[in-house]
C-alpha cells in the first residue's frame, strides 16, 4: 500500500498544493506553525474520515473559502485507487472513490490503512480511559466494517437512551420505552465488546516481544481489555443498573465505559508506572499496531508521524527509526538533525514554510 500522491486546495493555510510521495520515507520540516502537521492531517481524514485534532469541517476549510478539496492518490496491491473529498462549511462532506461517489463515509474505511503517532499518543497509557477507548475505536474502524457499524449504532443509542433519562422526571410514563432502547443498546454492545475483544487478544499477542526488544528484555508487558460488562452478564448488569441510571440519568452499563490495563512485570503502570515506563509502553502499543494491522490485511500501514521524534531520548528514538525503514512513512519535524545522527535514510525531503512546500534533492543527507 502505497500513497502515491496528494492535491489539496483551500485546506487551512495551503491554497493549493501538489506532492508527490516516495514508497520509503518522506519528511516535511520547518518551524512550527507553518504547516506541517495539516498536510498529515489531510492523509488521516482520507483515510478515516475524520481529522485527529477532532477539528470539524468548517474549521479545516481555508478562511474565507466555502469548501476544501483533498485528492489522494493510492497504489494498493498494484490497483490504483483515487480518493476525492469535499469539505462544506454546511454540508456533509462528499466524498468519491475512483469518481464515483460513495453514499456512507464509513465505505472509505479499509481503501487505506494509517497509524498516526504524535506527542499526545505518548500520554495515552496515563490519561483517562476515553484516550484508550479512542485508540481502539479509531483502528478497529479501519479493519472491521462490522465494527463501524455496530459502534455508530451502540452511540446512537446511548444518546437516545441518555435523553429519554432526562426526560423521565417529567414524563414518567416514558419509562416503558427504555425496555427498547436496552434491547438495542445489549443487542450493538455486545458486538461492540466482542471486537474489542478480539483486537486487544491479537495486540497482546504482539506487544510483548516488541516490548522486550524496546526495554533490553528488562519489562515484560501485558496489555489487557477491561469491559466495563460481559455479552453474558450485560442484561443483567444494566437491568441492576437502571434505578442508578434514572437518578444519575446517565447510561452506566456498557461498552462506553470500557479501558485497557497495561501491565509491566505484573504492576499497573497507569497508576504506578514511571512517565518513561509510559511512554516506552505507548511507543510498543503504536509499534504493535502496525504490525496487527499487516497481519490482517497482508500488508503493511502508512504510517504517520508527528513531531514524535523530539518528544523521545536517543534509545527509543533509535528503535522507532530501526523499526518503519521498510514502511511508508510521513514525518514531520523542525530539523533533520535527529535522522542525521541515526543514519537514517531521508528518501524524500520537503521543506514547508508558511503553507508553502518546496521539495528537496531525493536521497539528501
Amino acid at each position: 500500500m502505497i500513497i502515491e500522491s496528494m492535491e489539496l486546495k483551500a485546506y487551512r493555510n495551503y491554497g493549493s498544493l501538489q506532492v508527490s510521495f516516495c514508497p520509503g520515507t518522506n519528511i516535511f520540516y520547518g518551524d512550527n506553525a507553518q504547516g506541517k502537521t495539516n498536510a498529515l492531517e489531510a492523509v488521516y481524514l482520507c483515510a478515516t474520515t475524520k481529522s485527529h485534532r477532532n477539528a470539524k469541517d468548517r474549521e479545516i476549510i481555508q478562511f474565507g473559502q466555502e469548501e476544501a478539496h483533498i485528492k489522494l492518490q493510492i497504489r494498493k496491491e498494484e490497483v490504483p485507487y483515487r480518493i476525492d473529498m469535499h469539505l462544506k462549511k454546511n454540508k456533509a462532506k462528499g466524498i468519491a472513490i475512483n469518481g464515483v461517489p460513495i453514499r456512507k463515509a464509513s465505505e472509505l474505511f479499509g481503501i487505506v490503512n494509517v497509524v498516526f503517532f504524535s506527542p499526545e499518543d505518548l500520554n495515552i497509557i496515563k490519561n483517562g480511559p476515553s484516550e484508550r477507548r479512542r485508540f481502539m475505536d479509531l483502528e478497529l474502524c479501519q479493519i472491521s466494517r462490522l465494527y463501524v457499524h455496530a459502534l455508530a449504532n451502540y452511540n446512537k443509542t446511548v444518546l437516545q437512551r441518555n435523553k429519554l433519562l432526562k426526560e423521565l422526571p417529567f414524563h414518567p410514563e416514558y419509562e416503558k420505552t427504555l425496555d427498547v432502547w436496552d434491547e438495542q443498546l445489549i443487542y450493538y454492545g455486545i458486538q461492540v465488546i466482542r471486537e474489542r475483544q478480539q483486537f486487544a487478544s491479537r495486540l497482546n499477542s504482539i506487544i510483548g516481544e516488541i516490548h522486550a526488544s524496546l526495554t533490553g528484555k528488562k519489562e515484560k508487558l501485558e496489555l489487557t481489555y477491561e469491559p466495563n460488562t460481559v455479552p453474558e452478564k450485560f442484561r443483567e448488569d444494566l437491568a441492576k443498573s437502571r434505578e442508578t441510571d434514572k437518578k444519575q440519568k446517565l447510561t452506566l452499563i456498557g461498552p462506553h465505559r470500557d479501558d485497557m490495563n497495561f501491565l509491566v512485570n505484573q504492576v499497573d503502570i497507569r497508576k504506578f508506572g514511571s512517565q518513561g515506563q509510559q511512554r516506552s509502553a505507548a511507543l510498543s502499543l503504536k509499534l504493535s499496531e502496525i504490525e496487527l494491522v499487516k497481519q490482517l490485511i497482508r500488508d503493511y500501514p502508512i504510517l504517520l508521524l508527528d513531531d514524535v521524534l523530539s518528544e523521545l531520548d536517543s534509545s527509543r528514538q533509535e528503535h522507532l527509526l530501526g523499526s518503519i525503514r521498510h514502511i511508508q512513512t510521513m514525518i514531520t519535524c523542525t530539523g533533520l538533525d535527529d535522522f542525521v545522527e541515526h543514519r537514517f535514510p531521508l528518501d524524500r525531503v520537503f521543506q514547508v514554510e508558511g503553507g508553502a512546500v518546496l521539495r528537496k534533492a531525493d536521497g539528501q543527507k
